[in-house]
């Protein structure tokens, strides 16, 4: 049976590479909705091309249909009747509450937005359980873990139970990992931008330069698969051609390889359980030369650093890492601070925040905009950069 999907996102990268798939698929996957936020010329060019039922976009949110295709509230269109599998690929807080909204209608969720489970890791999982529902990751890194857990594992969202000793991420580095750190302060938003081995939306790009990505993503495996901090690492692979790997309790480890592409991650989850051909490049042994992996260099990444020590302490302290994030790397983008200051502006509004224990989804809400206001309150005249 072909499955119904809805991507949230489809104007950015994830969500244009998720319409390859479905492309690619025509026998086992078919589109019903598209949520679009800021590109209107590039979701109606989509719409025209694929006839989706369903549309959402803030800009006519007051219309009935556009461009042939109803127009639904973003709750409304996650929980659509058609569909089967909600794909999140949106940036930032902005993913969270049709994440919840998908899961409680009982959707499958592919989940390619890190934010959502950074920030509110425990409300998502916990709401998934209570309705019954999944969540599939997307993330290259994640996916992969979940790649080799199959077959090894019992594996149910938000729990791991089987023989893993631990996890492992890698890290490509971002586009200053070689770069002496006293020369970071000056770099400019083009050459961050340059990431070394993968195509990304600005955002997730600027986060890898700073390792806040990798961050995020010790934080969301947490969630996902149920395992202490204490067993999930993180090493430098500066190829980006292993994406993770898992320790079992014998030594034996298992990693999932592949070119850094996220159409395979995505085609995984949208078919799984079933493997498809597909018509990506494929990954040529021969080609590779060698494989390194390293540790990663102590006070390169302040922001990975400041990621762990709001994992440590948990509650909102991560939505407030997430919020205080996502704004810096904004004023970054649009030369209001330097690079160093990234990490500065998160830090201080990590400082500034009194963490709630255990809190409410209206308790993570507020303390993402006490974040926002925060650091905007902060920013002062744009940055003049070499």
């Amino acid at each position: 049976m072909s499955r119904g999907v809805v991507i949230l996102g489809s104007t950015g990268s994830v969500g244009r590479q998720a319409l390859d798939v479905i492309r690619s698929c025509p026998d086992q996957l078919h589109l019903v909705g598209l949520a679009g936020f800021k590109n209107l010329d590039l979701l109606a060019g989509q719409i025209e091309a694929w006839s989706p039922k369903y549309v959402y976009a803030p800009a006519i949110a007051g219309e009935r249909t556009w461009h042939g295709a109803i127009v639904l509230p973003l709750d409304k269109l996650c929980q659509v009747s058609e569909a089967d599998c909600v794909l999140i690929s949106t940036v930032g807080s902005s993913g969270l509450h049709p994440t919840l909204a998908a899961l409680k209608a009982g959707k499958t969720v592919a989940l390619a937005n890190k934010e959502v489970l950074v920030m509110a890791g425990q409300i998502v999982i916990e709401t998934a359980q209570r309705f019954g529902a999944r969540i599939l990751p997307i993330d290259s890194e994640h996916n992969a873990i979940w790649q080799c857990l199959v077959g090894e594992c019992t594996v149910d969202t938000g729990r791991v139970t089987g023989p893993v000793r631990r996890i492992v991420l890698t890290a490509s580095g971002g586009a200053f990992r070689d770069l002496p750190i006293d020369q970071l302060n000056s770099v400019t938003a083009k050459q961050a931008l340059a990431h070394p081995t993968w195509v990304m939306g600005e955002k997730v790009t600027i986060d890898s330069a700073t390792l806040m990505n990798k961050g995020f993503e010790v934080i969301e495996a947490h969630w996902l698969f149920g395992l202490p901090y204490d067993r999930i690492d993180v090493v430098l692979h500066r190829e980006s051609i292993v994406h993770a790997l898992v320790e079992f309790v014998d030594g034996s480890f298992k990693g999932s390889l592949g070119p850094p592409d996220m159409r395979l991650p995505l085609q995984y989850a949208l078919t799984f359980p079933e493997r498809r051909a597909g018509s990506w490049p494929r990954l040529r042994l021969e080609d590779l030369g060698h494989l390194t992996f390293a540790p990663l260099a102590s006070g390169r990444y302040p922001c990975f650093d400041l990621a762990m020590a709001a994992a440590e302490v948990g509650g909102t302290m991560p939505a407030v890492l997430s919020a205080s994030d996502d704004e810096a790397v904004l004023s970054f983008l649009k030369g209001q601070i330097a690079f160093n200051e990234i990490s500065e502006t998160v830090d201080r509004a990590m400082q500034a925040h009194q963490p709630i224990a255990r809190p409410s989804l209206d308790e993570i809400v507020a303390a993402d905009a006490e974040a926002r206001l925060s650091v905007t309150g902060r920013i002062g005249q744009p940055v003049q950069l070499a």
